[in-house]
């Protein structure tokens, strides 16, 4: 495939090229560049203890060291299961110190799913919060687990089993590390888990190289074009850095900038609330279950939040009528962008220097090229401006494979082009539109419906606040649309009057047949509504 237009690029900044430039060679080269830049800059601020830039480096270094001593080498894997924290870098870092592969566990796993990415990575080594120590020491045995590092902020301390060590007793004060060599290209930085919604969980491998083109991808976007940076730069970190999301395109961002990153553990609509009003942070980002949460909080009108210079959305569909009902209150622009653990993650997002259009996800990062194709018998060709087809993508952010998955790998890496499984459609200026899920799409009545349409539509009713769409089977029709909602607080709406709204807005085969209404529904750890969990209860007629 044969690609020559890139519509996008007339609406760059002229202070961006078309090709981003990766200044260094190593993840660890990169702190150390910040450390040189930003010294006794303030870094991270948790819960009113502060580490500067060169508070980060010391401790990184001294937890290299031990690791080293611990016999940790070249290609081991270490896995963190940590909330955000400052520990989180400062292991993150020394991983990547000694050319070691760290792994992404989330804290919300239970034992089944973090024995499976223990022993699918192969991990030998693990750094975990102390409340999630007893879950590692009940599957540790069928695990290839040697080394057990525990985080713990409280001043009362359980007891560890022999071997194992609390992280600052961890520590090696007499720094000796190693030199080791990085090719930073192919050497694997980072194993981020999906989600396995199609199957498995699978280890999304990121080299140090693809995580160094995003972090630079999505600051040169978000903060180049800024000409007024202030010297106190302070963001609020509260995505989940298990998240590569979270990490790489707001942690590790944090990190290049000199910023002071407000650590946050997990999200509290209050908490946020208060901390843009104190802080009066220059960046945040969110997921959209977030600014739904806090779009329906009381006093979010004067917290602060048209102050910030850039508000940032991603990680899953943002509806039209949340970014509006968020607009209107606090008199701040929320910006939505697109991106998926292979590509690092963010491949096109709506920088500040660009007009908005509500809807769109923005247009592709530097070095970046998305293109919408349809597959034919011949194979795939490009769609017509405005017409729906897969988004597939090419740049410097994308996977090297998954972990010991070469068949799964060739699935979606072809010809250099990751395949997305996302229906998408480009406009004649070069920005990018979600459409949904290939495997999401509802074949009813041999019409394809997409989910997140019928979602958009149902998200103008006042009285919902989130809402997920599925098909479930249909003896006449295939698959028939269902609709799960939750409402408002304080707000009351039938089944019946959702129906109805959905048939005079939507054509008849899309208009959702069955509405259940529900207090809450399933959601990630990092707050992405979780259709799948939904369809899966469905199938097998078993209810949350």
């Amino acid at each position: 495939m044969v690609y020559q237009q890139k519509p996008w690029l007339k609406i760059y900044d002229p202070s961006l090229d078309e090709h981003v430039n990766i200044e260094h060679k190593s993840l660890y080269d990169f702190l150390q560049g910040s450390v040189n830049l930003y010294n006794e800059k303030p870094a991270f601020t948790f819960y009113g203890k502060v580490w500067s830039f060169n508070d980060t480096e010391v401790i990184t270094d001294q937890f290299a060291s031990a690791l080293h001593r611990a016999g940790f080498a070249k290609g081991d894997r270490l896995s963190i299961m940590l909330p955000n924290c400052p520990h989180y870098i400062f292991t993150l870092f020394g991983t990547f110190c000694l050319g070691g592969i760290a792994v992404q566990v989330n804290p919300m796993y239970v034992e089944r799913e973090i024995e499976h990415v223990l022993n699918d990575s192969g991990s030998e080594y693990i750094v975990v919060l102390d409340a999630f120590y007893p879950k590692i020491k009940a599957i540790q045995s069928t695990t290839s687990l040697k080394k057990v590092i525990v985080v713990s902020f409280g001043e009362d301390r359980i007891d560890l089993a022999e071997g194992d060590h609390y992280f600052d007793e961890f520590l090696h004060k007499k720094v000796n590390i190693p030199e080791v060599e990085i090719n930073h290209y192919e050497d694997v930085a980072l194993l981020q888990y999906t989600g396995g919604t199609t199957g498995v969980s699978k280890g999304v491998m990121l080299t140090h190289y693809n995580i160094l083109a995003n972090v630079t991808q999505v600051c040169d976007f978000s903060y180049r074009p800024c000409k007024n940076l202030p010297d106190d730069l302070k963001m609020i970190t509260v995505l989940p850095m298990f998240h590569v999301y979270g990490l790489s395109s707001i942690a590790l961002c944090g990190i290049r900038e000199g910023a002071n990153q407000i650590v946050l553990p997990r999200f509290d609509s209050k908490e946020i609330m208060e901390t843009v009003k104190l802080e009066k942070p220059f960046q945040m980002s969110a997921v959209p279950t977030m600014f739904t949460a806090l779009n329906s909080q009381s006093g979010l009108e004067e917290s602060g939040f048209n102050d910030l210079y850039y508000i940032s959305c991603g990680g899953a569909p943002l509806p039209v009528e949340t970014v509006k009902a968020f607009e209107k209150k606090t008199g701040a622009m929320l910006y939505n962008g697109y991106g998926l653990s292979e590509s690092a993650p963010t491949a096109i997002f709506s920088p500040p220097f660009v007009p908005r259009k509500y809807g769109s996800v923005g247009i592709p990062v530097q070095s970046t090229v998305a293109r919408i194709v349809l597959e034919t018998d011949d194979g795939y060709v490009e769609a017509p401006v405005g017409e729906e087809g897969e988004l597939i993508i090419q740049g410097p952010q994308v996977m090297k494979g998954y972990w010991n998955r070469p068949e799964e790998t060739a699935k979606v890496l072809k010809d250099g082009w990751l395949f997305t499984g996302d229906i998408a459609k480009m406009d004649e200026d070069g920005y990018f539109y979600i459409v949904d899920r290939k495997k999401d799409m509802i074949v009813a009545s041999g019409y394809n419906v997409y989910p997140s349409e019928i979602e958009e539509v149902l998200h103008h009713l006042e009285a919902i606040e989130e809402v997920l769409v599925i098909g479930v089977p249909d003896l006449y029709r295939g698959e028939t649309v269902k609709a799960f909602v939750k409402l408002k607080e304080g707000y009351t709406i039938s089944a019946e009057d959702i129906k109805q709204f959905g048939k005079e807005n939507l054509a008849p085969y899309k208009a959702p047949k069955l509405v259940e209404i529900l207090e809450e529904l399933p959601k990630s750890s990092v707050g992405k509504l979780l259709r799948r969990v939904l369809r899966d209860q469905e199938r097998s007629g078993v209810k949350a």
